[in-house]
């Protein structure tokens, strides 16, 4: 009978102690969007713009995400938008920076 004992881990897609965590879960969306849009345009040489400030903005909503996440999914989630977002900001870096043609 140890089924009957199991926890129930309904409560969120992320969340594995059964609670929901609206605020964790959005951070970790908006840090997973930023940080593959910033990854994706350091690619090209004229979008370090676009990449640079999105990587900026992955960077900090992640940083902060993961000071008040709760659960190792959420970490696992905003680590990886983390890393992409750093790439994108330091290749965006690389490429011009963050006003890099707009502030002569």
């Amino acid at each position: 009978m140890a089924q009957a004992l199991r926890p129930n881990t309904v409560g969120g897609l992320f969340a594995t102690d059964g609670k929901s965590h609206p605020l964790q879960d959005t951070l970790l969306a908006v840090t997973l969007v930023l940080g593959i849009t910033a990854f994706v345009t350091s690619m090209f040489h004229s979008l370090h713009l676009l990449s640079s400030w999105t990587g900026l903005v992955g960077i900090l909503t992640g940083a902060y995400g993961q000071w008040i996440s709760e659960t190792t999914r959420e970490r696992f989630g905003l680590i990886l938008g983390l890393g992409a977002a750093a790439i994108g900001f330091f290749l965006g870096m690389a490429h011009g920076g963050l006003f890099g043609g707009v502030i002569s």
